[in-house]
C-alpha cells in the first residue's frame, strides 16, 4: 500500500476521533449542568433556557429595554416596551456589541435562567467545583452559555455577560481575564446610564 494511503486514512482517523470526543464532551458537560427542566425561547443571537416557574414578559419587563436603548442598538423605537423577551436580548446584544466595537453577526449562545440564587450557585458548584461566594451570573465559555438567576436578570447584570461572551468569540487569542473584567464592567456602565425613552 502506498505510504500516501496510509497517512490519509491516519488522519482521517485521528481527525475523526478529536471531533467525536469533542463533540462527547461538550454534549456531556450541557447535559450535566444541573440545571434541570426548563422552557424555551429563541432568539436571533440566544436561546433562553428558563425555570417552569418564572414568567418571560417578566423577565423582558427587567431587562428594562426601552425605546432609547432600541435605537441606541439600531433598531425600531415604534416596537413597542413589551415586545418580548427574545427581541430585548437581541436589543441588548446588539447595544453591548456597540458599546464594545465589537460585532458578531453570526453569534449563537444560550442563557439559563434559574429560579433562584440557590439553584444558581448549585449550577456554579457542579460546574467549577467550589464555592460560587457572592456570584450573581456567570459566563461559561466552553458551553458557551450565560448562567444567571431571576433576580438578577437586570440589564447590566446580563449585558457583563454578554460582553464576556462576545469578547470570547471575537479574539482569536483571548486576552488576559482581568482585561475582560475591566471591558465587561464598562458595558456593564454604560448600560447602567440613563437613556431617554
Amino acid at each position: 500500500m502506498p505510504k500516501f494511503a496510509v497517512n490519509k486514512a491516519f488522519y482521517f482517523a485521528v481527525t475523526a476521533a478529536v471531533i467525536f470526543l469533542n463533540a462527547s464532551v461538550i454534549a456531556s458537560a450541557v447535559v450535566e449542568d444541573g440545571f434541570g427542566a426548563s422552557r424555551k425561547i429563541e432568539g436571533r443571537y440566544f436561546t433562553v433556557y428558563y425555570a417552569p416557574q418564572l414568567d418571560p414578559l417578566s423577565l423582558s419587563g427587567q431587562l428594562d429595554i426601552g425605546a432609547g436603548e432600541k435605537v441606541l442598538a439600531g433598531g425600531d423605537p415604534s416596537s413597542g416596551q413589551g415586545s418580548g423577551l427574545a427581541e430585548a436580548l437581541d436589543t441588548l446584544f446588539t447595544r453591548v456589541c456597540g458599546i464594545l466595537d465589537m460585532q458578531l453577526y453570526s453569534y449563537q449562545g444560550s442563557i439559563k435562567v434559574c429560579a433562584n440564587q440557590s439553584q444558581l450557585a448549585g449550577i456554579y458548584r457542579r460546574l467549577f467545583d467550589r464555592d460560587p461566594g457572592e456570584v450573581k451570573s456567570f459566563y461559561v465559555y466552553e458551553l458557551n452559555t450565560i448562567y444567571t438567576s431571576a433576580e438578577n436578570f437586570r440589564r447590566g447584570i446580563i449585558g457583563h455577560e454578554i460582553g464576556h461572551a462576545i469578547m470570547s468569540h471575537y479574539f482569536v487569542v483571548q486576552p488576559p481575564v482581568k482585561i475582560q473584567e475591566v471591558l465587561a464592567g464598562y458595558v456593564e456602565y454604560q448600560l447602567r446610564k440613563p437613556t431617554r425613552n
